[in-house]
């Protein structure tokens, strides 16, 4: 009896083995063919596939340079294949364009939010990346606070960076405030700057002291995010304040930092605050420093200068003014570091220029920072890599 169970069940068992692989054959079939990508060779060469047997087109548009339209050829399968580089290490977003249609890398997970515009990203390893790569060090926690703006009248948004051990120590920590560019929001420095990551490698490199990182929604209109807006609401969910009003840089003060400095343990005055940002963000720091000239010891301007026209809707006017008006209070306010950076090939290089001719005559001591590139994040993740190690000395 036992012998004819045993070959009962041996029957049923290759038939249902049968009858699965033949599925899971027609399954793979109706799938398309296996494949990956991006695949990163060792020489840093960097091949994309994208499966799609009826399209008539396929192309590629990337961040590296001569990233532009780049054209993929078809093999007998329906994979579209291309390959570039080598690519110098760093972190590099890219979209394919299937028939004119602007979409992800359906076969990479990994892809970043710029504003309302998605791109699949991707590192390459070595020397230039590891600074921002997520590598075995200790963590650091990064939370989503909502907080009440009673300057803005409304309840905002802001990613807050506490570094590794803070949970189990009653340690006080010093304070970065970070603040992200036009177009952006309060996910931009993780999503794209991985800010999380520079500090989480420096502080375990012992070469930034740790540190509490704050980087708020920059948008005085916006509660958060785009992604977090209810079906109830306006892009802009809140008044409709502009920019470049200054309404941001008063409710980083009167609510952001008491929020801050009531909610963690921080070390609350001036020589333990620091602010930095870029473009937009650089504009609201040169805002704040020079309307708040005691309140922080360390400044940061990334990529933008002192302006000329509407850029950001601001009155280039009364922001001048603000520098004829402060500049000598900031001058004798005694902070520590003040630092410019900015890329040769920036489109506001000139805005930059022109702000260092005015400190200059004034005699405001200041660091200039000069790199290769443009307005990008390959120089704003290099800028906070230098800006941190600076602080809380």
């Amino acid at each position: 009896m036992n012998n004819k169970i045993s070959k009962y069940f041996s029957v049923l068992f290759v038939g249902f083995f049968c009858f699965f692989a033949a599925n899971a054959q027609e399954i793979s079939r109706q799938q398309g063919p296996q494949y990956e990508s991006p695949v990163i060779a060792k020489n840093n060469e960097v091949t994309f596939n994208v499966y799609s047997p009826t399209a008539s087109s396929v192309a590629l548009v990337g961040s590296w340079v001569g990233g532009t339209n780049i054209e993929l050829t078809k093999n007998a399968e329906g994979i579209w294949t291309t390959t570039v580089g080598p690519l110098e290490p760093s972190m590099y977003h890219y979209n394919v364009i299937l028939d004119g249609v602007n979409i992800l890398d359906p076969k990479n997970p990994k892809a970043m939010r710029d504003g309302s515009r998605y791109a699949s990203t991707l590192i390459i390893p070595g020397e230039g990346s590891d600074i921002f790569d997520v590598n075995d060090v200790p963590h650091g926690t990064l939370a989503k606070v909502w907080y009440d703006s009673p300057t803005l009248e409304l309840k905002r948004r802001m990613y807050v960076y506490t570094p590794p051990g803070y949970e189990d120590s009653k340690t006080k920590y010093p304070v970065l405030y970070l603040l992200h560019g036009g177009g952006g929001d309060e996910d931009a420095w993780t999503s794209l700057g991985r800010a999380n990551y520079i500090l989480d490698n420096l502080i375990a490199a012992g070469k930034a002291k740790p540190m509490i990182v704050v980087m708020t929604n920059g948008n005085p209109g916006q509660k958060a995010a785009l992604t977090e807006k209810s079906s109830k609401e306006t892009l802009n969910n809140g008044p409709a304040v502009g920019m470049g009003s200054g309404k941001f840089e008063v409710s980083l003060v009167k609510d952001v930092i008491p929020y801050v400095e009531k909610h963690y343990r921080v070390l609350a005055d001036p020589k333990n605050r620091a602010v930095t940002g870029l473009s937009m963000g650089g504009l609201q720091t040169q805002r704040i420093a020079l309307a708040n000239p005691t309140l922080f010891a360390y400044f940061g301007v990334m990529s933008v200068g002192l302006l000329e026209g509407d850029l950001f809707g601001l009155d280039t006017d009364t922001y001048h003014k603000e520098y004829e008006d402060n500049i000598e209070k900031l001058k004798n306010g005694g902070y520590k570091v003040y630092r410019i950076y900015c890329g040769k090939e920036d489109f506001l290089y000139k805005s930059v220029e022109h702000l260092r001719e005015t400190l200059d005559g004034y005699d405001f001591q200041y660091k200039y920072i000069e790199t290769d590139g443009g307005h990008t994040w390959a120089n704003w993740r290099t800028y906070l890599s230098d800006f941190a190690p600076l602080l809380f000395k």
